[in-house]
């Protein structure tokens, strides 16, 4: 793994479970096993870091839901929170702690969760059927987001009742 790669890795473990602020860049220095000036030159800035995390967590969260049904989501979640933990979400923790007010990592966030709402509304298209149902495509992503947050303290359980959830709505949808 390259200094670069490892450093996100790194930067992400740290990020998650300590989060963006309380995550200073000594912490970070001596868990990747770099100096201060080799984690500047890689990162450019904790920001600049944070923003190279979340592109990295969206790029293996979207690989996840690279799926063709509504209930291959919900099993793509179960899976993710149990390799990944079940923390809340990263990028909705991330945009908590700066307030908003940080213009990329804002970026970051938004981009990510229009692509899961894309992904999502894709998905229900294919499971469906007849060009797809916008207002079922909200509510499964709402499911879906809210199955994330209630992971962190009820584990695989939030997802498995949000499954259930969406299983009602999408047969209702194909009738």
């Amino acid at each position: 793994m390259d200094i670069k790669s490892n450093l996100v890795a790194t930067a992400e473990r740290l990020f998650d479970r300590h989060g963006f602020t309380a995550t200073g860049m000594d912490r970070l220095t001596g868990a990747a096993g770099i100096s201060s000036r080799t984690l500047y030159k890689h990162a450019g800035s904790k920001v600049a870091l944070m923003v190279a995390v979340l592109a990295e967590r969206d790029r293996r969260f979207m690989q996840r839901l690279e799926v063709d049904s509504v209930d291959a989501i919900f099993a793509a979640l179960e899976d993710w929170v149990r390799a990944e933990g079940a923390r809340g979400c990263l990028f909705l923790r991330t945009l908590g702690e700066t307030g908003g007010e940080t213009a990329a990592i804002q970026e970051a966030v938004m981009a990510h969760k229009a692509a899961v709402r894309s992904r999502i509304a894709e998905i229900v298209a294919t499971d469906i059927g007849h060009g797809g149902n916008a207002a079922l495509a909200d509510q499964i992503v709402i499911l879906f987001e809210g199955a994330t947050a209630a992971a962190a303290y009820r584990g695989t359980d939030a997802v498995t009742a949000a499954r259930a959830a969406a299983e009602i709505l999408v047969a209702r949808a194909r009738r």
